[in-house]
């Protein structure tokens, strides 16, 4: 039930960072909407189509959908009227959902029957995917491509809930929790630290 209410968070939580980015292009409402919702659900969609697992989940279940649709239509309404929120609030908040979106692609890898490395990725992939389209939409480099440690957290939490799970045979919903742990851990740290990764840079030789 926690990571039920977790996921409804982070849902809401990406569906705001969406909304956000696109207010700064000046999109129209179509545009905040499409931005928001695609940010919120797309990680998960792509990992579903990716293990061939029916349905996207948002089409069996609308709950997350309609969770996406709603927080835009509130965030568009209410940005209008800033309030002053510390800044870490949304980057926290961000921090719990890409923890429990990796925690919850890697243990839809194992239910659909596929290894640790492909769990591993399908975490990564339901965790920075939507993100990822986003900031193409918005025709900016995503994050994981930038210095951030933001999907290097998400691949060791997913190595750690797979480690739990299938080295040490810790029932899954407990080595998804220890999973979540790791990853909102290391990215919180990074947050308050502001903590990069070094960057690749070639230099050119004229």
């Amino acid at each position: 039930m926690l990571v039920y209410w977790l996921d409804i968070l982070g849902t809401a939580v990406f569906a705001i960072s969406g909304v956000l980015l696109a207010g700064k292009l000046r999109m129209d409402p179509f545009g905040v909407l499409v931005l928001g919702v695609v940010t919120a659900i797309g990680g998960g969609t792509l990992r579903d189509m990716a293990l061939a697992n029916g349905p996207a989940f948002w089409v069996s279940d609308p709950t997350d959908l309609i969770v996406a649709m709603v927080t835009c239509v509130l965030t568009l309404a209410l940005v209008r009227k800033p309030r002053r929120l510390p800044k870490w609030i949304l980057p926290a908040l961000d921090a719990v959902g890409l923890a429990v979106f990796v925690g919850i692609g890697v243990n839809k890898a194992f239910y659909a029957g596929t290894g640790p490395l492909v769990a591993v990725c399908m975490g990564v992939l339901t965790g920075v995917g939507g993100g990822i389209i986003r900031d193409v939409l918005a025709r900016e480099v995503p994050m994981i491509l930038r210095t951030e440690i933001y999907a290097t957290a998400c691949i060791l939490g997913g190595v750690a809930h797979v480690i739990a799970y299938q080295l040490f045979h810790q029932p899954l919903e407990k080595a998804s929790m220890m999973g979540m742990a790791v990853t909102l851990l290391i990215r919180l740290a990074a947050i308050r630290w502001n903590l990069k990764l070094p960057a690749f840079a070639l230099e050119e030789r004229h």
